[in-house]
């Protein structure tokens, strides 16, 4: 069995950091697995395999493993459960674990776990969660012992933290292979795994790449996107907050563990069509005075529309919050609104940018939209809403 070049800096690099980023059929998972197999030969190696959600392992992600064990005819030296996968010469293992459990994180769970050198996320671009990962990241700090973080991922929009936090900050161009400042980039395409490759694929690779050439780029070669395929805001840009000082409101979408709280500064200008948005609030695990007392501090007295939540409405309007709940009605019909709007977002608005980037259609015939990447889209849309279907309201500080 030959491991690939791109890839053998995997068993030779020091670095604590490897981003493992490629296109379809590039060979990335196949290699990592190798590697993490041959990793358990290795006494006290301990390996947690995660992905965001992971509720089947031992139907998925367990069966690819055993298949590169029985490749290496290492089947012998291994004990193979639901969950875990153990070298019973030396005890060195990888187990397998999913970030969330439902609706909650488990990260508590994961960072109890003893031992770990080696924490792999695989299809790392779905965790949205930068703090997630340092929560995990931190964990990982055995004394004496190589300690490795390995992200595996298929690239998405240029939003992504990922890209932002390993790329963009790092001035480390995409598709970059080497190494900087503690991180080891390994990018690779289908090109470099041909020779695995059924002629079947190559041609549909081939068809791919004369008919959808930006579709090439980034399913097939890995390249990060500007935004999202299939995005539904097409209408926007970044730009300076409210020019013309027109009267504001806010509108503000709840969460608390899992999705954030989300407050947004909201000015329409019906004369030039154009909808102008300012992020004041995007954050998880705000209690209720807390919550309350950043509402004041960001935005005072301005009124606010918010979704349906009559315990919580009602607990921040006692705390002084001037809020209304809007009834919740047809998500297109708000989406339809502001797409009859130039949308201008706030340059340091980042999680609104990412979310108008990252908000696709699931059936755009349908007008059904992914329940994703719209917190702050939410909000900003039942504050466009109670403005909109009712155009004389009159003062928006007045309840």
């Amino acid at each position: 069995m030959t491991i690939k070049d791109k890839f053998k800096p995997l068993f030779k690099s020091e670095c604590r950091y490897f981003i493992v980023t490629g296109g379809r059929g590039s060979g990335k998972s196949f290699s990592v697995t190798i590697f993490l197999t041959l990793l358990t030969l290795t006494k006290g190696m301990r390996t947690l395999f995660t992905r965001l959600t992971m509720t089947s392992a031992h139907l998925s992600i367990i069966p690819e493993f055993l298949e590169k064990i029985e490749l290496l005819f290492l089947s012998k030296l291994f004990n193979i459960n639901k969950t875990d996968v153990t070298n019973i010469s030396n005890e060195s293992d990888i187990v397998f674990r999913g970030l969330k459990t439902g609706s909650s994180s488990q990260i508590a769970n994961l960072k109890s776990l003893q031992g770990i050198t080696t924490w792999v996320l695989d299809e790392a671009q779905e965790e949205d969660s930068e703090d997630r990962f340092d929560d995990v990241d931190l964990s990982i700090r055995q004394k004496g012992k190589r300690n490795r973080i390995i992200l595996i991922l298929n690239p998405t929009t240029k939003e992504h933290w990922i890209y932002k936090r390993f790329f963009e900050a790092a001035g480390v161009q995409a598709g970059f292979n080497g190494e900087k400042n503690d991180v080891c980039y390994i990018h690779t395409d289908y090109r470099d795994n041909i020779d695995n490759l059924s002629k079947s694929f190559l041609d549909q690779i081939e068809r791919i790449r004369k008919t959808n050439p930006q579709k090439y780029k980034h399913k097939i070669l890995g390249g990060w996107l500007d935004k999202q395929d299939g995005v539904v805001f097409e209408n926007w840009s970044y730009g300076a907050f409210n020019p013309d000082n027109l009267q504001t409101s806010c509108g503000m979408d709840f969460g608390f563990s899992v999705d954030p709280d989300t407050l947004t500064e909201v000015a329409i200008d019906k004369v030039k069509r154009k909808i102008y948005l300012k992020q004041h609030i995007y954050q998880n695990g705000l209690k209720t005075n807390e919550l309350a007392a950043m509402i004041l501090r960001c935005v005072g007295n301005k009124l606010i529309v918010s979704e349906t939540d009559p315990r919580l409405v009602a607990d921040l309007k006692y705390r002084g919050v001037n809020i209304h709940q809007h009834k919740k009605g047809k998500i297109e019909t708000g989406i339809t609104m502001m797409l009859d709007f130039e949308l201008i977002v706030e340059p340091n608005s980042a999680e609104i940018g990412k979310e108008l980037n990252n908000y696709v259609y699931s059936d755009k015939k349908s007008n059904l939209f992914i329940d994703d990447f719209n917190h702050a889209i939410d909000g900003s849309r039942y504050n466009i809403e109670y403005h909109l279907d009712s155009p004389n309201r009159g003062q928006y500080n007045v309840l």
